[in-house]
């Protein structure tokens, strides 16, 4: 079995990145986010970068670090409104976006995975993000066609891994993480631990090895994207 287990982010990335290319990135806000890969495109300097995800970081860390650069090209994303930056490139017309409604984007990733090129959804239908897409009726109601999603190379982030590449995701860091392991002709993963093969239960393996082909293990900063407080009442 070949190794999969790199020193660092930059080791496991190198030879995969290039201008113009796409990139899926999981995470939620900032749950989940692979922050040592982010961190090493940013420093190799590649540019015009596609990114799939869900948003964008915010400004000054996860990809906003990148979109911070103008690094990236356009984004295929769903909720960006944690970042100032990303609201004036856009408004400025100096990114692209292609809006997506979450569940919908989530479908075009799993769709890409499993080799969908294809498929019928109501959500969005009489909206802008219909426009130009193929309709057609189901059961009496209108659908219109999503395309399923692929990228050049899908940096994730995980809890645990085994030497193979088995992966396991800790609570709500299990959002589109899975999905974009499978959709990446090439898949990178950053995890918090690696333990030998054979420790993981079978049982609760989320993502097989067959679908990752690279490990680090990271430091993750692992910021709060909101933190909401109250004064104690006997204060």
């Amino acid at each position: 079995m070949a190794n999969k287990i790199y020193e660092n982010a930059t080791a496991a990335l190198d030879g995969l990145l290039f201008d113009g290319m796409t990139i899926m990135a999981g995470g939620f806000g900032l749950c989940g986010i692979p922050e040592n890969a982010i961190a090493a495109i940013k420093a190799n300097g590649v540019r015009d970068l596609t990114v799939i995800s869900n948003n964008c970081g915010v400004d000054g860390f996860g990809l906003g670090l990148l979109l911070d650069e103008k690094r990236i090209k356009k984004m295929i994303s769903s909720y960006v409104g944690e970042n100032k930056e990303f609201e004036r490139q856009y408004l400025a017309d100096e990114l692209e976006l292609e809006f997506n409604p979450q569940g919908t984007l989530a479908e075009r990733i799993r769709a890409g995975g499993a080799g969908i090129p294809g498929f019928y959804v109501k959500t969005g239908v009489g909206t802008l993000i219909a426009k130009g897409k193929p309709h057609r009726e189901f059961d009496g109601e209108t659908y219109m066609m999503e395309t399923g999603l692929t990228a050049d190379l899908s940096i994730i982030k995980a809890w645990k891994s085994d030497t193979a590449g088995n992966l396991i995701f800790r609570k709500t860091a299990r959002n589109f993480n899975p999905m974009m392991a499978t959709a990446g002709k090439v898949t990178v993963a950053e995890v918090e631990e690696v333990v030998e093969l054979g420790a993981l239960d079978p049982e609760c393996i989320h993502t097989p090895g067959i679908y990752v082909q690279r490990i680090v293990v990271g430091k993750f900063e692992k910021r709060i994207e909101q933190r909401t407080t109250r004064a104690r009442e006997d204060a």
